[in-house]
């Protein structure tokens, strides 16, 4: 079943834009305004308003984009139950966060014993891309971790854990010369470190999204100086004596170089199952999500081959 002109339209719709949507689908500009034009001499009424910076969906092209969506879904559907039937799924699953890679490492080497020809497909992404992702179907489920747990109320959801968010600083920082204890009030920090260089997550992220709030709560402007989503770096420029960050307590590694503060009061984020809607699920899915549950209950994932 070739739904690769539906795929084109839906991708124009997406982007508003002819250039755009060609360079997403790898297609020349030319053979795409071909195929749309092509479409709507067959139909007979047009489905794109064209202004001089976008396209936008006219009314009949709403029906179109919604009913390509449903085909598409209906086709996808319908192969992963066929492919269900002799164990060779393939699963699309996001993942937001390094923790989510090192459930990957325990979870999927299990799975494969048991499931050799099905496959899993990752996505990376922050939440806000996982979730719009999940809302259009392009995923089947994601692992993500979120600010606040009670901003969502999908019955979807599964929460799977609380993860404590720690302070990073040098170990030769002259805070960690006069603080030994092992947590620290928010005030302190501030009153102590308005001059130090921040190192932060990238906006959309989860961690960033967690401390921008706190740095509203208690209007703190941050000297912020490098912003990346690499755990690596952000470890290693810490250690290099460089600035201060913050990390989920998973993602701490006992390193030469860096001294961890808790915070008073706690910071948390947490970590969340979602599915999308109209997934049929068969025993190859609900294998990998009784795995991926089984990693956050801090269960030996390796007894679930026996059960």
């Amino acid at each position: 079943m070739d739904t690769r002109h539906l795929k084109y339209f839906i991708t124009i719709a997406q982007k508003g834009n002819m250039t755009k949507a060609a360079d997403e689908l790898y297609v020349s500009q030319s053979s795409l305004s071909q195929y749309l034009a092509k479409l709507e001499q067959e139909l007979g009424v047009p489905l794109f308003e064209r202004t001089h910076s976008c396209l936008v969906l006219t009314p009949a092209g709403k029906l179109y984009v919604d009913a390509a969506k449903k085909i598409i879904r209906i086709k996808d559907n319908l192969y992963q139950q066929i492919k269900s039937v002799h164990n060779r799924s393939h699963i699309n699953l996001g993942i937001t966060s390094l923790l989510g890679l090192r459930m990957l490492t325990k979870v999927i080497p299990v799975f494969k014993e048991q499931y050799p020809e099905a496959t899993i497909e990752i996505t990376e992404g922050n939440i806000g891309t996982l979730l719009t992702m999940i809302k259009e179907e392009s995923i089947d489920c994601a692992v993500m971790a979120i600010a606040d747990k009670n901003t969502l109320t999908d019955s979807a959801i599964r929460v799977l854990g609380e993860e404590e968010i720690l302070l990073a600083v040098p170990d030769k920082h002259p805070f960690t010369k006069f603080w030994n204890k092992e947590n620290v009030p928010w005030k302190v920090i501030f009153q102590n470190m308005g001059n130090d260089n921040f190192l932060l997550s990238k906006k959309g992220s989860t961690l960033r999204q967690r401390i921008d709030s706190i740095f509203d709560e208690y209007n703190f402007v941050p000297k912020t100086m490098f912003e990346t989503n690499s755990i690596q770096t952000m470890r290693a420029m810490v250690a290099m004596g460089i600035g201060i960050t913050f990390l989920g307590s998973s993602c701490r590694e006992f390193m030469g170089g860096i001294r961890y503060y808790s915070f008073e009061p706690k910071a948390t984020r947490y970590f969340i199952y979602m599915e999308r809607k109209n997934w049929n699920t068969h025993d190859t899915e609900e294998y990998l999500k009784s795995l991926i549950f089984s990693y956050f209950e801090n269960q030996d994932v390796k007894k679930m081959l026996h059960k």
